[in-house]
């Protein structure tokens, strides 16, 4: 890491980790969390973690677009840093008005690279994979802000999808 990184991973260990016992989405417990939304809701830690995560975007994405519900700031914070159209991923299509899973942009024949806070597993990006594939768009990677699984970053649904995390969780709890 760099120093910057370095400042930024203290700043987030110390506003967003957890001590308890927690249940994830992909129904594994842990005795550490890292709660998103604390560093999300802060302009200061918001703006410089968006900074972090363009960087990592891959070249010739068209459209960036954050899954519901802790990727929308992020994807948000990243479209303007970046200039890149920001996209919002539904866990399912509205059942109403568009009727579409996947709003803001139009996806189809667009290389989009999905925006995720924290993944574990991947479970989120496999379902928002699937959307975003039956509305013709070309997913060729995920940034995420923090990697909490086991291993190298990977997304177990979607294995030959690249991750690319600005953190990991054992960068984090070093951090705090």
């Amino acid at each position: 890491m760099t120093q910057s990184t370095d400042s930024l991973a203290k700043q987030i260990a110390a506003i967003a980790t957890l001590e308890g016992r927690f249940t994830l989405r992909s129904g594994q417990t842990t005795h550490t969390y890292f709660d998103k939304y604390r560093f999300e809701g802060s302009p200061k830690l918001l703006k410089p973690l968006a900074a972090e995560m363009a960087k990592l975007i891959p070249a010739g994405t068209e459209i960036i677009a954050g899954l519901e519900l802790g990727g929308v700031p992020l994807v948000t914070g990243i479209s303007l840093e970046t200039g890149l159209p920001a996209a919002f991923v539904r866990k399912e299509a509205k059942t109403y008005g568009t009727c579409r899973a996947i709003e803001g942009q139009d996806v189809a024949g667009q290389t989009v690279t999905f925006i995720e806070d924290v993944i574990t597993t991947g479970g989120a990006v496999s379902d928002a994979y699937e959307l975003a594939v039956a509305e013709g768009a070309h997913v060729h990677a995920v940034v995420c802000a923090i990697w909490r699984g086991e291993g190298a970053p990977h997304i177990a649904g979607t294995p030959g999808l690249p991750v690319f995390p600005v953190f990991t969780r054992d960068q984090l709890e070093a951090a705090a």
